[in-house]
C-alpha cells in the first residue's frame, strides 16, 4: 500500500515548522509534502518542473492550501486543481491567515472543501491540526481517484 500524503502548502517556514509539529503532536504520520509557492504545487499535482516523472497515481490525501503564496497564489491553484480530471476531487482545505470575506467566498467559490483561519496560539493550532486530522485523514472517506 502506498504511502499516505497531505500536500502542504505554505510558504512561510515558521507556519510550516508549526504545522509539521502539530502534525506530529497529534500522532498523523503522513508523508508530508511541502510546496512553497503555487507553482510548485502545482509543478508536484501534475508531474512536472521539478516533479516531472512523478507518479501521478499517488495524490496526496488532503492538501492543505495557503492563499497568500510567491508566483501563484492560492485562489489560482485551487482554480487549477478544479479544472483538472486527474485532480478535481481531491479535497482541499485553505488554511489561511486571511479572513477576508471575499478569501472566503472565491475559496468556496473555486471549491474548497473547507476554509480555515490559522489560529495564532500554537495550543490552539494543535488543537485546529488534532480536528483537521481526525476529520479529513480517518473519519472522511476520500473520492475515488482519478487515474491518469
Amino acid at each position: 500500500m502506498a504511502e499516505r500524503n497531505i500536500l502542504l502548502v505554505e510558504d512561510n517556514p515558521d507556519h510550516e515548522l508549526l504545522a509539521r509539529r502539530a502534525l506530529r503532536r497529534n500522532r498523523i504520520g503522513h508523508e508530508i509534502t511541502v510546496a512553497r509557492d503555487g507553482a510548485e504545487a502545482l509543478d508536484f499535482l501534475f508531474a512536472t518542473g521539478s516533479h516531472a516523472g512523478r507518479d501521478l497515481r499517488r495524490m496526496p490525501e488532503v492538501i492543505l492550501l495557503d492563499l497568500k503564496l510567491p508566483k501563484v497564489d492560492g485562489l489560482e491553484v485551487l482554480r487549477q486543481i478544479r479544472a483538472d480530471t486527474r485532480t478535481m476531487l481531491l479535497p482541499v482545505v485553505i488554511l489561511t491567515s486571511s479572513d477576508e470575506e471575499s478569501d472566503k467566498a472565491r475559496g468556496y467559490n473555486l471549491g474548497a472543501n473547507s476554509y480555515i483561519r490559522k489560529p495564532v496560539d500554537f495550543a490552539q493550532f494543535v488543537e485546529t491540526t488534532r480536528q483537521l486530522g481526525l476529520y479529513w485523514l480517518v473519519l472522511n472517506e476520500a473520492p475515488p481517484t482519478n487515474k491518469p
